[in-house]
């Protein structure tokens, strides 16, 4: 089973590394620090990241050998798109659902939640509209949550977590410890 535990910096233009094997996965899953999850070729990984790590749609993961590029990709999961009359009133929708400690992705003139049906009373008591779509749910990473999206590591990337040695899985070609 591949392991996955590098994030490689993101590049564009020529050179650019091209992803050989794509990793849908929800937003609950792409925050989990250690996942069992299957490639869409079906082949399956681990995903081994430092608690708070959280993947985001178009990010590359590469194991020890380097051998494969996997690509994130946030997977369509049920959401409410949230949009008001005036600004104004999505500020009060963001401030109560912030208020209940809420993941919301931010757009331009709407907010976007996880499908709960408890909230989308509460948004349209506050007088949104409230509109249910399967969509990417990418929220805002919090005031504390250090989303910055840039590497401080200029060569190729740099461990998501400690390599877990005792997880390791060992291949009969493998050489012994």
């Amino acid at each position: 089973m591949l392991t996955l535990h590098t994030k490689l910096p993101a590049s564009a233009g020529p050179g650019a590394v091209q992803p050989s094997a794509r990793l849908v996965l929800p937003y609950e899953l792409r925050e989990k620090c250690r996942l069992r999850a299957v490639l869409s070729s079906g082949e399956e990984v681990g995903v081994f990241t430092v608690r708070g790590t959280v993947l985001r749609d178009g990010d590359l993961l590469v194991g020890e050998d380097r051998s494969k590029v996997v690509q994130v990709v946030a997977a369509r999961e049920p959401t409410y798109k949230v949009t008001c009359a005036d600004a104004h009133t999505l500020l009060r929708c963001a401030f109560h659902l912030g208020n209940r400690h809420t993941q919301a992705q931010v757009g331009d003139g709407f907010l976007r939640i996880r499908a709960d049906a408890v909230l989308k009373e509460m948004l349209a008591g506050l007088g949104a509209i409230v509109v249910a779509e399967d969509a990417a749910f990418e929220p805002e990473s919090g005031a504390y949550g250090g989303g910055h999206g840039h590497s401080h590591d200029s060569h190729g990337g740099h461990p998501l977590a400690p390599i877990p040695l005792r997880q390791k899985i060992h291949r009969p070609g493998d050489s012994a410890p």
